[in-house]
């Protein structure tokens, strides 16, 4: 049903970015079709997110980034033609939380964007680490980096940002568009998953405190 409502609500023209796949035949992929089962089977969200008996907690990790990237990418496509220049100046969520961009080549300060820019910036920051074989590596038998957790964290972190934007700013288009129940399951996995294995700071979720209690 979920992969039915996701045809008719989001139109694959409008994904954001290409997706990233996981390659047939390896442990990543195996863990892939692990989690999406889970998923599907209807599952309560706590427990599809628990790290499987036997299994490499950063292998887990890296599977669930990704795929996270890949569904925000897509609910921020969909969204994108009411989040303009006009409409959203500011990467914001609300009056009281502003986001500004920093990478470690063109902006070295954090810097004001407006959430267009934004959301580009860290969808082309998010593709080159994902697809960094010294970061992700796809290899078996190559181990992962030492700080690979701490990485995830800050990708983790800004893709909770998009959450925060979309849903102060723009949850009347979701509505309109029938995509409320999609992204709300899409919240709550991505919640339960960083509060499973502590990966984003409390303050960050601050904006959305109503939604986490919303998730129990």
């Amino acid at each position: 049903a979920m992969a039915l409502c996701l045809k008719q609500v989001f139109n694959k023209d409008k994904t954001f970015r290409p997706r990233k796949k996981f390659e047939p035949g390896t442990q990543r992929f195996e863990l892939y079709k692990k989690a999406q089962a889970s998923l599907k089977s209807g599952l309560d969200l706590k427990a599809v997110v628990q790290l499987p008996p036997g299994e490499s907690i950063n292998d887990w990790i890296a599977v669930h980034v990704v795929d996270f990237f890949n569904r925000i990418n897509l609910i921020y496509g969909t969204m994108s033609e009411y989040c303009t220049e006009r409409s959203c100046p500011i990467m914001s969520g609300g009056l009281k939380y502003e986001y500004r961009w920093q990478d470690d080549s063109k902006y070295k300060k954090p810097t004001k964007l407006s959430a267009p820019q934004y959301m580009c910036m860290l969808m082309d920051w998010i593709e080159m680490l994902i697809n960094n074989e010294d970061i992700f590596p796809t290899r078996i038998g190559v181990p992962f980096p030492k700080q690979f957790q701490q990485v995830c964290t800050k990708i983790l972190t800004r893709l909770f940002r998009v959450f925060v934007h979309v849903y102060i700013h723009h949850f009347d288009s979701i509505i309109n568009m029938g995509a409320e129940a999609h992204v709300n399951t899409c919240y709550k996995h991505f919640y339960y998953f960083i509060r499973e294995f502590s990966l984003i700071d409390h303050r960050e979720l601050e904006p959305l405190v109503r939604m986490a209690l919303g998730c129990g």
